[in-house]
């Protein structure tokens, strides 16, 4: 099998499991109960917290762990639009966001809030004069994702914030796909909130992170016990937060050497397909992208084609984000670039990781070219 879905989830470290073992078995106490052992674990936790603010450059008290990226996203959005609608209530995001954000704000039009959807430019970046622009006298908050899922591309996070902050605007930023592949320093952004999910850099599936900044007036999105310092309810899931800790270690660690080697076979995969494989295109920006990212459109066929035949060909792929796999509708994110429908029908993600080789990628070409061209022979379209 050669897995190309790095953007969907990507394979649990050894060490990172093996950290995880103890709080799975002999250390499984409830860490907010009372007894010695169990303020043990509660200690482990807070180590954790410490150790995850270090290497976002924060707090431990602005770091609270929730249950994934998507978690995070909807108490970022719900819980700082509810807490200040008394301020105004106008939001902006992105038309490309992922769904955790485009839901979220669906969600608050329909409670009274006011939402405007910027529109990138053809490759999905969101300039800052469009944003300016955007701003009234009633925003509340800016949400705009740190890096593209579907087409990699990586926004003007910090110039973006520093628009929201002259205007005493909060600032969100979904992080999850860029975790891993580019330095996060939430100081040196200036943002208020950042979303991160521990599966898309090597950890455990079911734990994220929300940063708040300090005196960010937010409401709590989960009630119930006084776990997360009385903001998130819910019994402390221990094992993944040691998990997530030291997969963000890991990947932190090795961020220039592994994205040196993901963006050699980035480049080699781009390079490939563009001079072996005629009607195609690169979605997203060519430069300011994702070292793992390669997002293409083939005219005259279908994504989902491709993706039947890669599979039997032993190559996992995508056609998009893993939250919309069930849909039929070509993705919204290549819709907001510009492409018309039935181009953008035939889009096909490959995302790269710890495991691929080079060998892979030409292998994956070599299929791609026969799948591609035999599809093609089936296409009436083509035949025009």
């Amino acid at each position: 099998m050669i897995y190309l879905d790095y953007a969907a989830t990507t394979p649990l470290k050894k060490e990172v499991l093996d950290k995880m073992m103890p709080y799975l078995t002999e250390n499984y106490f409830n860490a907010s109960s009372f007894y010695n052992v169990a303020s043990n674990t509660k200690v482990d936790i807070d180590n954790a917290r410490l150790e995850v603010a270090k290497l976002l450059n924060t707090e431990p008290d602005e770091i609270y762990f929730t249950s994934c990226g998507t978690e995070s996203d909807n108490w970022a959005l719900k819980g700082y639009a509810y807490a200040n609608k008394h301020k105004g209530k106008h939001i902006i995001t992105s038309q490309i966001e992922h769904h955790a954000i485009l839901h979220s704000c669906e969600y608050l039009e329909k409670q009274g809030f006011e939402v405007t959807y910027l529109k990138p430019d053809e490759y999905g970046v969101i300039s800052t004069e469009c944003l300016k622009k955007a701003i009234r006298e009633d925003t509340i908050l800016i949400s705009i994702m740190f890096a593209n899922n579907e087409i990699g591309t990586i926004e003007p996070i910090k110039e973006l914030a520093e628009i929201a902050n002259e205007k005493k605007i909060a600032f969100h930023t979904d992080a999850v796909q860029a975790v891993g592949h580019v330095n996060i320093d939430v100081k040196d952004l200036g943002v208020s909130m950042l979303s991160l999910s521990g599966h898309k850099f090597g950890g455990p599936k079911g734990i994220g992170v929300l940063y708040i900044k300090r005196g960010t007036l937010i409401h709590n999105f989960m009630h119930g016990g006084a776990q997360e310092r009385g903001r998130r309810a819910g019994t402390e899931n221990v094992a993944e937060i040691i998990g997530l800790t030291e997969a963000l270690k890991i990947s932190v660690a090795d961020i220039e050497k592994e994205s040196k080697r993901l963006k050699e076979l980035q480049n080699k995969l781009i390079s490939r397909i563009e001079k072996e494989i005629p009607n195609s295109k690169l979605n997203g920006h060519r430069e300011k992208r994702l070292p793992n990212n390669v997002n293409f459109s083939f005219e005259f066929i279908e994504g989902e084609g491709i993706l039947i035949f890669l599979d039997l060909a032993g190559i996992c792929a995508s056609s998009g984000s893993a939250c919309t796999s069930g849909s039929l509708d070509p993705s919204h994110v290549l819709l907001g670039i510009g492409l018309p429908h039935e181009i953008a029908h035939g889009s096909v993600r490959l995302t790269l990781g710890e495991t691929t080789t080079e060998e892979d990628i030409d292998y994956t070409v070599d299929k791609l070219k026969e799948i591609v061209q035999r599809l093609r022979d089936m296409s009436p379209l083509y035949e025009k």
